[in-house]
C-alpha cells in the first residue's frame, strides 16, 4: 500500500489506519530534527537585537546548563522562543505546546507564562502591563518562572557571552523527543525542580 483507499476519513479501513499508524510514527521520530532545523531559521527571524533570535536562545540554555539545571530545563530554555519564527502574537504558548508531551509539567508551564512574565523589565515601555506577572500570584510554579525569565531569558542578549553552539545541545533534544509522549513519569504533574543546582 502507498496511499490510503478513502478520500473522506470516515470511509476508512483498519488497514488504512494501521498503515498510517506505522507512517505517523516513523515521521515523529524526526521531530527532534525538525525542531534543530526550525531553530537555524531564527537567525533570520526577528531583528534589532544585538543577538540574533537563535542566539538568545543558545544562551539562555547555555545559562541553563552553566547554572546545573535539568535536562528539561535546559531543552526548555532553548526552545522557548521557537514560537518567533511561526506564531509571534503567542510564541510562549506556541513552544510550550511543542514541549508539553515530553518535559515536566513545571517546565511547560513556565514557558507558555513566559511572555506574560518578560512584560516587567519592558511592558512600561510599550503601553503594556508591566504587572501582567501578578495574575499568577499564588501559582505553585510562580518563582519558577521569575527566575527562568531574570536569570535565563531577560539576560541572555549579550553578544559577549560565551554561548555553545546549537550542536552542543543538539543529543539533548534528541533524548527529549525521543521519551514516550506524556510519560507521567515525564510530566510529574506538580513536581518542582530547582532551575539552578546546589
Amino acid at each position: 500500500m502507498d496511499k490510503v483507499s478513502f478520500t473522506q476519513m470516515k470511509d476508512g479501513t483498519a488497514e488504512d489506519y494501521a498503515f498510517l499508524t506505522e507512517h505517523e510514527t516513523e515521521y515523529t521520530r524526526g521531530t527532534a530534527d525538525r525542531l534543530l532545523q526550525a531553530m537555524v531559521s531564527l537567525d533570520e527571524s526577528l531583528s534589532g537585537y544585538q543577538v540574533t533570535r537563535l542566539g538568545h536562545s543558545l544562551q539562555s540554555a547555555t545559562r541553563a546548563e552553566r547554572d546545573g539545571a535539568d535536562i528539561d530545563w535546559i531543552v526548555s530554555a532553548l526552545l522557548h522562543d521557537i514560537g518567533d519564527i511561526y506564531a509571534p502574537y503567542n510564541h510562549d504558548e506556541y513552544a510550550a505546546t511543542i514541549l508539553r508531551p515530553f518535559v515536566r509539567e513545571q517546565c511547560t508551564w513556565v514557558v507558555e507564562k513566559h511572555g506574560d512574565f518578560q512584560m516587567v523589565y519592558y511592558g512600561h515601555h510599550v503601553g503594556a502591563d508591566p504587572q501582567k506577572r501578578d495574575r499568577y500570584k499564588g501559582h505553585a510554579y510562580f518563582d519558577d518562572c521569575a527566575a527562568f525569565c531574570e536569570r535565563w531569558d531577560q539576560a541572555s542578549f549579550d553578544p559577549d557571552y560565551e554561548t555553545l553552539p546549537l550542536a552542543h545541545f543538539a543529543p539533548m533534544v534528541r533524548a527529549v523527543f525521543d521519551r514516550t509522549p506524556y510519560d507521567p513519569d515525564v510530566i510529574r504533574a506538580g513536581a518542582r525542580e530547582p532551575l539552578v543546582a546546589g
